[in-house]
């Protein structure tokens, strides 16, 4: 079952016709279309995905392949879908703490921009479901990563949203879940909430062919 499908408001890529994206629930079904994922480790590493299956080890898939689904799971960390339609690319990325203190989500505007010529104002991001700040205590050795100081509630999806601010993608052109996974346990697989028992979601871009 897809986000929309679970009653809930998906973040959207507006406009993009040629364009199929997805956030995942606990019982996501996707389309039958080739999909690439990745040994995913929590690093800031973004490769050009070939074709279908796992592309090696990173946490960011970038590519301007039609009929080509990027995948990444996540169960707390936050799905972060992006969109270039002056250049028909995608990128899908996992951002968990560790990716985004080191940087993942620049990383993959940086290999978009390589790759495919793609600059930051013309990019459309979505950004799905994760832990919230209400959930997601933390001490004072990861609060230091983000210029905090002792126990802190993190607010990752803001971090993300500081982030591409400052690479420069417009606010309007990023839309956010605000879905907490921890809190939700009918709808979302969480990590902290399960332990090694939690399940994955998956979420999911790519580009139509033919559109």
């Amino acid at each position: 079952m897809l986000l929309a499908e679970h009653g809930y408001q998906s973040p959207v890529l507006l406009g993009l016709d040629w364009l199929f994206h997805a956030f995942g629930t606990r019982a996501s079904g996707l389309p039958p279309w080739p999909l690439a994922t990745a040994k995913q480790v929590h690093s800031a590493i973004v490769l050009r995905a070939a074709g279908a299956g796992v592309q090696g080890t990173a946490d960011g898939l970038i590519s301007d392949t039609e009929g080509l689904l990027l995948g990444m799971k996540t169960a707390d960390c936050f799905p972060v879908l992006i969109a270039d339609p002056q250049h028909r690319a995608v990128a899908a990325v996992h951002a968990g703490w560790r990716g985004v203190a080191g940087g993942i989500v620049p990383a993959a505007l940086h290999a978009m921009g390589q790759a495919f010529g793609s600059d930051a104002p013309d990019l459309h991001v979505a950004v799905g479901p994760g832990i919230g700040p209400c959930c997601f205590e933390v001490g004072p050795e990861v609060a230091l990563q983000f210029g905090q100081e002792g126990r802190v509630h993190l607010d990752l999806g803001q971090e993300i949203a500081r982030q591409l601010a400052i690479c420069g993608v417009p606010e309007t052109q990023v839309d956010t879940a605000h879905l907490c996974t921890f809190c939700d346990p009918g709808a979302f697989h969480s990590y902290r909430r399960e332990g090694a028992a939690a399940g994955r979601m998956m979420s999911v871009i790519g580009i139509q062919a033919g559109k």
